[in-house]
């Protein structure tokens, strides 16, 4: 029971959706889609609705999952969102066309994280425009953007005060100067406070015209840019209260072991079966439990159970995509 403003005891079936939908994010996935809407009817609804779909993270998950099944997952966590996802953090986004679907239902959307994605100059050039409420961006690892994608993120979202623009050094190897970036960031993103661009082939240069631009920047993560070299004088006297993490620093990338750190993995397949939403009687579970591990970040999903796969009750697609 909770208990209501007028301090009586209230069940909590009778709960409003949005603070269903706020209690469920502390749970698990796992707990939400085979648990929750176990309970009652009105549970079931909430985790089906867009109240616990406002920050949808799978980046994890998707670095396991085949490309068809990201693409389905996708359409169904952002369709369930309505227009409010405010966060969106996925791994390995392998399409144009869905990187456009997500700008087209980006109107509440601050955070978005793609890293390791295969989007190019070009398709941002056409999407960036309607990422203009974006404030936080993530494109890590994506090979193949360089400075052309970087200016019309910052031409188009002019509320953008971090980016994560970090690399592999595996990825970077066979690149001469990647200073054409640190222009465009200095070009168009002159309000950015927190900064990283660990790894990539950047000169003092580049980093320099980076600070005479962006004078509000309070963090910049220069870790791996051997080529850079940052006076400390000059920092205390014009940039004080700057915090610079490198070039010079030791993590694993350094310790010879590239592949265990290697933010890439082996894709698996998983297998997943959920109840129907508003059954009573529970129908199974994942046959493989490590896609429920804590540390796995899918978020967002719930489906009706038929037979040997399952049908998402508001979007329709088949799951497991069909051969």
């Amino acid at each position: 029971m909770a208990e209501g403003e007028d301090g009586e005891e209230r069940a909590w079936e009778e709960l409003f959706p949005d603070a269903l939908g706020l209690i469920f994010r502390n749970l698990s996935l796992q707990e939400i889609l085979t648990v929750i809407p176990r309970v009652c009817k009105s549970w079931g609804r909430a985790v089906s609705g867009p109240y616990c779909w406002q920050e949808i993270d799978i980046e994890e998950w998707s670095q396991r999952c085949k490309p068809e099944q990201l693409d389905q997952m996708l359409h169904m966590l952002i369709a369930r969102s309505s227009g409010s996802v405010r966060r969106l953090s996925v791994s390995g986004l392998h399409t144009e066309s869905m990187f456009s679907f997500i700008a087209d239902h980006a109107g509440s959307l601050q955070r978005l994280e793609l890293p390791r994605s295969e989007i190019s100059d070009s398709i941002v050039e056409i999407i960036a425009p309607r990422l203009s409420n974006i404030t936080f961006l993530d494109v890590s690892y994506c090979r193949k953007i360089g400075a052309r994608a970087i200016e019309a993120f910052g031409k188009h979202c002019k509320s953008l005060v971090s980016l994560r623009r970090r690399m592999h050094p595996l990825e970077v190897a066979d690149k001469v100067c990647q200073d054409d970036e640190a222009y465009a960031i200095a070009r168009s993103m002159p309000k950015l406070h927190h900064l990283e661009m660990a790894y990539l082939l950047l000169t003092t240069r580049g980093v320099l015209e980076i600070l005479s631009r962006c004078r509000d920047l309070e963090y910049l993560d220069l870790r791996g840019c051997w080529e850079v070299k940052l006076d400390d004088k000059y920092l205390k006297e014009w940039h004080s209260g700057l915090k610079v993490l490198g070039p010079d620093i030791i993590d694993c990338y350094e310790q010879n072991c590239w592949d265990e750190c290697s933010d890439y993995s082996d894709s698996s397949v998983y297998s997943w079966e959920f109840m129907e939403d508003g059954e009573d009687v529970y129908e199974g579970v994942s046959d493989n439990d490590s896609i429920w591990e804590a540390e796995q970040g899918l978020e967002g999903l719930e489906v009706r159970f038929y037979g040997g796969g399952f049908t998402d009750a508001v979007t329709g697609f088949d799951w497991p995509p069909s051969p």
